[in-house]
């Protein structure tokens, strides 16, 4: 039968282009669920219950036979994909953050962040429509923040990069000039940690080389 079709729920480019360059090609479904209806002061629960309904949205889309406004690339047989949803926030001094909602808010928190250490938290919620079993996971990973400047902090937001970023800021842009080092997993910054999904995938049985285009395990 093959391997399923990858689902990323998430229009996300960054994740998109984690996957991609660890070789997998996924089919982009934006879950349009509303963040706002979940809530808590715990980050591992947060992100994780985001991540689940993310890819909870998007598996009952495919679960429905007659909608044909998923995605252009909606395979032939939706009984046969595995859905990725995930959702990171940042924790600094016990304090939880999403995407800042204004430049104002972001050059306040650079001016709380700047020299300091916060813990940026992703959870992954990985289904399998196929067996009908999903499994959700959480990975940390600990951002020590240089001392930067306020006119520094001033030109990284006017670009704009750090609203479109939870934790305000991108790991893998301009930021990373901004952050002296990393403890754990230097993908889960980005937006998803490839060690984790190769252990999702594991866990739901499959091997993630047999996700790559160019596999030999696609003909078997």
């Amino acid at each position: 039968m093959g391997i399923p079709a990858f689902v990323l729920a998430s229009i996300s480019p960054a994740r998109l282009h984690l996957l991609q360059s660890a070789g997998i090609e996924p089919i982009v479904c934006r879950s349009d669920f509303d963040e706002s209806t979940v809530t808590s002061t715990d980050p591992v629960t947060l992100v994780n219950t985001l991540a689940q309904c993310k890819a909870e949205a998007v598996v009952a889309k495919f679960r429905n036979p007659g909608d044909r406004t998923v995605t252009p690339e909606k395979p032939d047989n939706p009984s046969r994909v595995v859905v990725l949803g995930c959702d990171s926030v940042l924790q600094v001094d016990g304090e939880i953050y999403g995407k800042p909602e204004t430049p104002a808010a972001a050059i306040q928190r650079w001016q709380k962040m700047r020299g300091g250490v916060g813990e940026l938290y992703t959870g992954h919620a990985l289904f399998d429509l196929n067996s009908d079993r999903h499994v959700v996971r959480c990975q940390m990973t600990r951002v020590y923040f240089a001392n930067i400047s306020d006119r520094q902090i001033e030109n990284y937001v006017a670009t704009e990069e750090p609203l479109r970023c939870a934790g305000c800021f991108a790991i893998d842009g301009r930021g990373g000039l901004f952050v002296e080092k990393l403890e754990g997993c230097h993908t889960n910054v980005i937006g998803l940690s490839l060690p984790l999904l190769r252990s999702l995938l594991e866990e739901l049985g499959y091997d993630v080389t047999d996700f790559w285009p160019d596999s030999i395990h696609r003909s078997l």
